[in-house]
């Protein structure tokens, strides 16, 4: 399976890329990805009793690295201590893809959800690696929403649970951002009604500002990172040649936004809809953390979320990041949440 994956930051660890072929993946729709392949890295070891298995899990566009900065020695996860499982998510161009797939190429690929994510994640974990427990899943935006839907699907697997800006179920807020970056790029000239026909550059870039500029960050952000503010123009021009440069798929995006749209715990089989009573029945204890501000997942639907699990933890990242918060964004950010994730963790 051909894999796409971005430029290193100075930040990510490069590691050895892992496929499982899982055969083909019954989605909760009644289709399936055909000849499904699940994308992961590992760091560490596990351990005689085969408990310190860590799933990390990816944002919408990410890959693995989306948590590097909380791997290493004196960060929340050492990888002496722990066995880090960072899976990319259904539609990353690295696991199974629109892009990629050659069976159900482009705007053939069934959609998906993120419980189906977790089913890959799943399968993967016991499956193919033979493992029966996890201590912790964590992950950030989308990454986040899939750790709460681990411990509600599978409540009794994990010890503890980690959920960076996450949603339960997605904002009204957040489906009109995700429909915006859809239409940025269905604009292009590229896309002709069915599918892309080329990589939709003009598409790209406004989504670009949209996308990575306008729901990412806050204006406290870009305030505090320009004093002069005819500098954010030349640094949203070097995002957008960036981003090209790194060649994530449209196909990839247009299924993995809809998705996140489509989220809510409470859709889960034997909870008729209801969000609270999905996240009542979460039994691994969680800690639920999230910036003051978040153009792109409100943080009072992190809150809210926190506040419906019981005995959860919700901590309130001091930045004035927004989304990027809980990146590698702001070194005080990564000193802030490696403390207060190790500690959790640890304990």
């Amino acid at each position: 399976m051909p894999a796409r994956h971005a430029t290193l930051a100075r930040w990510q660890i490069d590691a050895t890329h892992h496929t499982a072929a899982l055969g083909d993946l019954p989605l909760e729709s009644g289709k399936r990805i055909e000849m499904f392949e699940q994308s992961y890295v590992t760091h560490g070891a596990l351990d005689a009793q085969r408990r310190n298995a860590v799933v990390i899990c990816s944002a919408i566009t990410g890959n693995h690295h989306r948590l590097d900065y909380l791997i290493g020695p004196g960060k929340a996860f050492d990888p002496a201590r722990w066995f880090i499982i960072a899976c990319d998510a259904i539609g990353n161009g690295l696991s199974t893809s629109p892009s990629n797939s050659q069976r159900q190429p482009k705007m053939q690929f069934p959609a998906f959800s993120i419980r189906d994510m977790i089913a890959a994640q799943h399968a993967l974990i016991t499956r193919h690696l033979g493992i029966e427990h996890l201590a912790v899943v964590i992950g950030a935006s989308m990454g986040g929403m899939q750790a709460l839907q681990w411990a509600v699907s599978h409540p009794r697997m994990m010890d503890k649970i980690v959920a960076l800006t996450p949603m339960a179920r997605t904002s009204a807020w957040s489906l009109v951002v995700n429909e915006t970056t859809r239409a940025c790029l269905m604009a292009d000239p590229a896309w002709n009604g069915h599918e892309f026909t080329a990589v939709p550059v003009r598409g790209w870039k406004a989504w670009v500002n949209v996308q990575r500029v306008l729901a990412s960050r806050t204006p406290e952000a870009i305030a505090h990172d320009f004093g002069n503010p005819q500098c954010v123009l030349a640094w949203t021009a070097a995002l957008r040649e960036q981003w090209l440069a790194d060649g994530f798929d449209a196909h990839d995006f247009l299924y993995q936004s809809r998705a996140y749209d489509a989220h809510d715990v409470g859709s889960t089989p034997g909870f008729d809809g209801e969000t609270k009573r999905a996240l009542a029945s979460i039994e691994a204890p969680a800690l639920v953390l999230a910036p003051p501000l978040d153009l792109y997942n409100p943080a009072a639907e992190a809150r809210a979320a926190a506040s419906a699990i019981p005995g959860a933890r919700y901590v309130e990242i001091p930045s004035r990041q927004g989304l990027q918060s809980a990146s590698a964004n702001a070194e005080d950010d990564v000193r802030f949440l490696n403390r207060v994730i190790g500690d959790f963790v640890a304990n």
